[in-house]
């Protein structure tokens, strides 16, 4: 019910009070806390509470400051951040330099007018074009994963006046309508269907089947605009193909000339050990799709980069034929650039590569140590999944561990595939505390199984 123009001013002044405080007493603390569930439950989804419920010791827990390979909850709790934002906090929580190239732009300008040049995005499209693997050239600036997609989906159609698909039966590529056609969920896709046509699944990592498949498109006068996968599916398990699996893509797509798309949203920018996944098979695609850590974990960022071939029909005779209002803005774009520097400067590939070898030596011992309930653990770099027998025994870890202090998840669906994607940045010591934490989380659980 619409409440008086005096009503909500003075909730948006004590909504501002409680940005402008560093800290609550007790009291404070537990009258906060009763406002946030409700407001959940009123305002946002009272869904999400009984899902953040089940990883809490107590009925909820408010993020509350960021610390370099975590963050503090609202009563001052410390906890290791093993999830990273599924991929955003790359660079760890509030990078110096990200935050103060931001802190920066801010003090000159925050949203740019859309109708004067601006630096910061043809400089971070620089960057990306001299970093990303083959021919990329251009890139168009989002703000989401699932923009990029959408985006990456129409440079596809005007490049080659086709409108069909082909995806991986398990790939995620996002929720809006057309992103939702690629991915491969039944429980997020039947509510809405019928989607967009002409997108054929194929079981990720079968060449035989895609082959097929695009015979038969071929046959029958439907060849797709692009194949769209996720180099190493991360919401369905981290499920990594045959290494000669890419490489035979490509060279199908050249045959058919068919467009290659890299979605990268959770892979890219170093977290599997290398710049980008299909470094690891050495293949250069058409378009590549970027966000989560894009925006180097302090603003929400994506980009599509292109070749030359894919942008030239989709913006050059109509810049305007895709748009975004905010998408590239200068903030956003400060902190690209300072991401991209960080991710260089540091070398968190390298990083992510030698920490993850680490963390998986470590999971094979207790994989072994506690088989009853641990069945497999898989990954490249730091994008990482222990399976268990059952959703029920990844609950009760991720449960043991966030009592514990070290943050976990599951999938969307799922918990019997819990993924470990720390920052790239996080400390051997951390590391360390983490798995003796997942080792008395395991023993807990093991021991009721």
């Amino acid at each position: 019910m619409r409440k008086s123009k005096e009503d909500v001013l003075k909730y948006s002044e004590h909504a501002l009070e409680v940005i402008y405080k560093d800290s609550m007493n007790e009291e404070e603390q537990k009258e906060f806390t009763k406002e946030v569930a409700d407001n959940f439950n009123h305002y946002v989804n009272p869904g999400t509470l009984e899902y953040r419920k089940s990883a809490a010791e107590d009925f909820m827990s408010i993020e509350w400051k960021d610390e370099a390979d975590g963050f503090c909850d609202l009563k001052g709790r410390k906890y290791i951040d093993w999830l990273g934002g599924f991929g955003v906090f790359s660079h760890g929580h509030r990078h110096p330099k990200v935050v103060e190239a931001v802190k920066q732009q801010l003090s000159k300008q925050a949203l740019g007018s859309a109708e004067l040049l601006d630096a910061n995005r043809c400089m971070l499209a620089k960057i990306l074009a001299d970093i990303t693997p083959g021919d990329m050239q251009y890139t168009f600036f989002t703000s989401s994963g699932t923009e990029s997609v959408e985006c990456a989906m129409k440079m596809a159609m005007m490049a080659t006046g086709r409108k069909y698909f082909i995806t991986g039966t398990q790939d995620f590529h996002g929720k809006s309508l057309g992103a939702l056609s690629l991915t491969g969920k039944g429980v997020y896709r039947e509510p809405f269907l019928p989607l967009l046509n002409g997108v054929r699944h194929v079981p990720f990592g079968d060449f035989d089947y895609l082959k097929k498949t695009v015979e038969s498109m071929a046959y029958i006068g439907e060849l797709p605009a692009a194949m769209i996968f996720e180099p190493i599916e991360g919401e369905i398990g981290v499920i990594i193909p045959p290494d000669d699996y890419f490489p035979k893509v490509r060279a199908l797509c050249d045959e058919y000339d068919i467009l290659l798309i890299d979605d990268e949203v959770q892979t890219g920018l170093g977290r599997t050990g290398k710049l980008f996944a299909i470094d690891h098979w050495d293949v250069e695609p058409d378009i590549i799709c970027l966000a989560k850590a894009m925006g180097g974990g302090v603003m929400p960022l994506s980009a599509t980069v292109s070749t030359k071939r894919c942008y030239e029909p989709y913006m050059y005779e109509n810049p305007w034929m895709h748009s975004t209002t905010t998408g590239g803005n200068p903030l956003a774009c400060a902190a690209g650039i300072a991401g991209m520097n960080v991710l260089l400067q540091e070398d968190l590939a390298s990083q992510a590569a030698e920490k993850g070898e680490y963390i998986m030596e470590k999971l094979e011992a207790l994989k072994s140590k506690f088989s009853n309930i641990l069945i497999d653990v898989r990954g490249k770099g730091l994008l990482i999944v222990m399976e268990f027998c059952d959703d029920e025994k990844g609950y009760q870890v991720v449960t043991e561990m966030f009592a514990k202090g070290v943050l976990l998840s599951g999938t969307e669906t799922n918990a019997h595939a819990i993924r470990i994607e720390p920052p790239l940045t996080i400390t051997y010591e951390h590391i360390d505390t983490g798995l003796e934490k997942l080792e008395e989380s395991l023993s807990t659980v093991a021991a009721r199984a």
